[in-house]
């Protein structure tokens, strides 16, 4: 009568066995550094994400860069709480946005056909949002011009320019060359607000003023002591992708 060997070794406990042996060995020195008390790591030791130059203008014509900055600062006019639009680089977010891939659609399939989509599906159409952004503000400037004063939008009055967004927002301001001036005001609302709260790497949010007017820690390594404490405000100011400015000068 055969008995079964209760040490016999079947092929997955091979396996097993050797990849967690494979795995202490490639991991020991890590470990041993961390319980430690060592981090197995070396602080910026990796490239940072490169930070853009926000001088100049990469897509905007400088007539256009005028006409989206007051557009922004009037979707977010400065107030108590914090900065407004322009001053927080939003038009500088959406012009880099707008010179880059976003802006190309390059990421994304751009043959036809082109449908009309329902309003759940978003943009449908072939121009790219580089392409719809100029020929909206274009289209915005000879319809202000068409008007009695005839002035550029960044020539009006705040309160001329708050009407005009309405107008603009409702479908009630038409704009030529089959430019969709609801649409048009819904892609730049959105950019503006990307812009306000987006990281700053990207151009907008300067010194994460959306981020410190809510309380938002940011891209802070670690917060779980805070997770739980409900209606209190986080006690720790925002932190970038690259840091935060209290930090310049304490990394050696």
């Amino acid at each position: 009568m055969s008995q079964r060997c209760p040490t016999r070794l079947t092929r997955r406990t091979f396996l097993a066995s050797v990849a967690i042996a494979a795995l202490a060995e490639s991991t020991g020195p890590v470990l041993s550094r961390t319980f430690g008390g060592i981090l197995p790591w070396k602080s910026n030791s990796s490239d940072p994400p490169p930070i853009l130059d926000l001088n100049g203008w990469r897509f905007f014509t400088t007539t256009e860069a005028r006409t989206v900055e007051a557009i922004v600062d009037r979707l977010v006019p400065a107030d108590s709480l914090s900065i407004g639009g322009k001053e927080a680089g939003c038009a500088i977010f959406i012009d880099r946005q707008l010179a880059g891939s976003y802006g190309s659609s390059s990421r994304l399939y751009t043959k036809g056909p082109f449908p009309k989509g329902l309003p759940t599906q978003g943009y449908q159409g072939q121009a790219t949002p580089a392409e719809l952004f100029r020929s909206g503000i274009e289209a915005l400037g000879v319809a202000l011009k068409n008007q009695p004063g005839g002035k550029s939008f960044f020539e009006l009055a705040s309160g001329e320019q708050d009407q005009i967004l309405k107008d603009l927002e409702s479908g009630k301001l038409q704009l030529g060359d089959g430019v969709n001036g609801k649409a048009f005001f819904g892609m730049i609302l959105n950019s503006t607000m990307e812009g306000f709260f987006a990281d700053p790497i990207y151009g907008g949010n300067k010194d994460m003023a959306s981020w410190r007017m809510l309380g938002f820690p940011g891209a802070r390594y670690d917060y779980r002591d805070h997770v739980s404490k409900h209606n209190e405000p986080y006690p720790l100011p925002p932190v970038s992708i690259v840091g935060a400015p209290e930090w310049q000068g304490r990394q050696g």
